[in-house]
């Protein structure tokens, strides 16, 4: 079981206007989310074990989840979800699901290799990018998203605390809204149609 949860400090944003969108582009200046200092530059590597910039997601809407792939109970459950979510998008609203990339990054670099995450990946959504690195970028990754974890030893061996949020990303990088990953694929959905769809 998980143990961290986020701070409420955390959560705790200033609000501030964000800049005027794109044309077409769904207001997002009222989000929950809009103007919280969460996100901002990464260099992880790929599950093809290419480096990746959160600067080749620009354009792009995001889901951002951080786990990893030993994780016994929430993960995989929270992944099935956002993968779910994903296809159902694919057959509702194709043109919308188009537009989002949903990233898996771990928590768990010494095991979650390229190859690992990007079999965990695949086997909940073919779009799914899964992303590792060095203990470093990791860690600095989860810091600018404001997601707590920590390696827990157990008998067996060791777990990874983590914060469990699904964040949904603007385009600019610029955070929008918690997502519902623990709750079903549809409940997902209708949030993200709430705010960009």
């Amino acid at each position: 079981m998980n143990r961290l949860l986020v701070p409420a400090f955390a959560l705790a944003f200033a609000l501030a206007g964000c800049g005027a969108g794109t044309p077409g582009e769904k207001s997002t200046a009222n989000a929950p989310l809009a103007g919280a200092s969460i996100g901002g530059p990464f260099t992880l590597v790929n599950g093809d074990g290419k480096t990746v910039k959160d600067t080749d997601f620009a354009g792009k809407y995001r889901i951002m989840y951080f786990g990893y792939t030993f994780c016994p109970d929430v993960c995989p459950v929270d992944v099935q979800n956002i993968g779910g979510a994903m296809k159902l998008l694919d057959t509702s609203n194709p043109g919308l699901s188009a537009q989002i990339v949903p990233i898996f990054v771990t928590v768990d670099p010494a095991r979650d290799t390229p190859k690992v995450v990007k079999e965990f990946t695949a086997a909940f959504y073919p779009r799914m990018v899964g992303l590792t690195g060095t203990p470093a970028q990791i860690d600095a990754a989860a810091k600018a998203y404001r997601v707590p974890y920590a390696k827990r030893e157990t008998p067996s061996g060791y777990l990874m605390d983590h914060g469990r949020q699904a964040y949904l990303i603007g385009p600019r990088g610029e955070p929008i809204a918690l997502l519902p990953q623990d709750q079903s694929p549809q409940a997902i959905v209708a949030e993200i149609e709430r705010w960009i769809g």
